[in-house]
């Protein structure tokens, strides 16, 4: 069975990353998630000597060098921009999306072990491609993540489940012509950033390796229920993968700013209780979610803690470092 528990791992870093103001992904997105959750118990774990030694080499295996490269030097200059206006940049950047991969290799580390990690870092990954930044991400954290369990933690078959309300390009980009990293996605659809059509299978050895389940705006939990018990668990069934990602977006909430879906905070905690038992179920409790998008500040850290709460069994089982 799952590890009643889930492990909260984060770092202080992923602050540094400064936002303009009126922007929506800011520090106290982060801040105030990991705030709450340590009211409520959750001992937060920070990276250690292991997970930052095998950053770069795990960034490297994602992203190309040019391109890590080309953001350490906009970086280093002061730029306001790398490749758009959705990633700005900052002082703490740099430092800051190192620190968002660091934290998730760390978490993943934990998960490979079999017990439930929750990587809470900023700035997201999901969009950014191999050599382009976009959508308020620079690194691909759950894709450095998965390449690292393939690697290091000898996985033969990873599952990343996205179920933020934007469509995760970069991931499926990364991984669509391998057969051993199964992407699924539920989201809205169309919306930012156009990518995630149900027709975008994969291709060559990764034919059949990647779903889309596009959603159209104003799903709310019974939508997605429907599409998480008829498609998503049976086909990680199916493919049985040794551990399971998330890549956890939370704007699919009814109430925020950037989605136009209608899903609640009963919502959320069902999808991790569904999730949580099939990873019992089909990989030993091997599960990482890694948080994504989720722009209502009000409500973002209790939709988080109902998500983890589903995780854990259906109520709040904070690890404890």
């Amino acid at each position: 069975m799952i590890s009643p528990m889930v492990h909260l791992f984060t770092d202080q870093r992923c602050l540094r990353h400064a936002a303009p103001p009126g922007y929506p992904e800011r520090p106290d997105r982060l801040s105030g998630i990991v705030d709450h959750l340590q009211a409520r118990g959750w001992t937060a774990q920070a990276p250690g000597e292991a997970a930052r030694a095998a950053a770069r080499g795990a960034v490297l295996a994602v992203h190309e060098e040019r391109y890590v490269e080309r953001f350490e030097r906009a970086a280093a200059r002061g730029d306001g921009l790398l490749d758009s206006a959705d990633n700005p940049l900052s002082p703490g950047t740099w430092e800051a999306a190192w620190a968002a991969v660091e934290t998730t290799l760390a978490a993943a580390d934990q998960a490979a072990a079999g017990e439930a990690a929750f990587a809470a870092v900023r700035p997201p990954g999901h969009h950014a491609e191999r050599a382009v930044a976009m959508g308020f991400c620079f690194f691909n954290n759950v894709a450095v993540a998965a390449g690292h369990l393939l690697r290091r933690h000898g996985a033969e078959r990873v599952a990343i489940f996205d179920f933020d309300v934007h469509h995760g390009n970069g991931t499926q980009h990364l991984f669509e012509e391998r057969a051993d990293v199964f992407y699924l996605s539920t989201h809205q659809y169309p919306f930012y950033p156009g990518t995630g059509a149900a027709e975008e299978t994969g291709r060559g050895a990764g034919e059949g390796a990647t779903l889309n389940v596009p959603l159209p705006a104003g799903t709310g939990d019974e939508g997605y229920a429907a599409a998480i018990d008829g498609t998503i668990l049976p086909a990680l069934r199916r493919f049985a993968p040794d551990v399971l990602l998330l890549s956890a977006g939370f704007d699919a909430w009814q109430n925020d700013p950037l989605g136009g879906m209608r899903v609640t905070e009963a919502g959320f905690r069902s999808w991790g209780e569904r999730l949580g038992a099939l990873a019992a179920e089909v990989c030993g409790g091997r599960l990482l979610a890694v948080l994504e998008g989720g722009y209502d500040l009000r409500s973002l850290p209790r939709l988080v803690e109902a998500h983890l709460a589903g995780l854990a069994g259906g109520s709040p089982s904070p690890g404890r470092g």
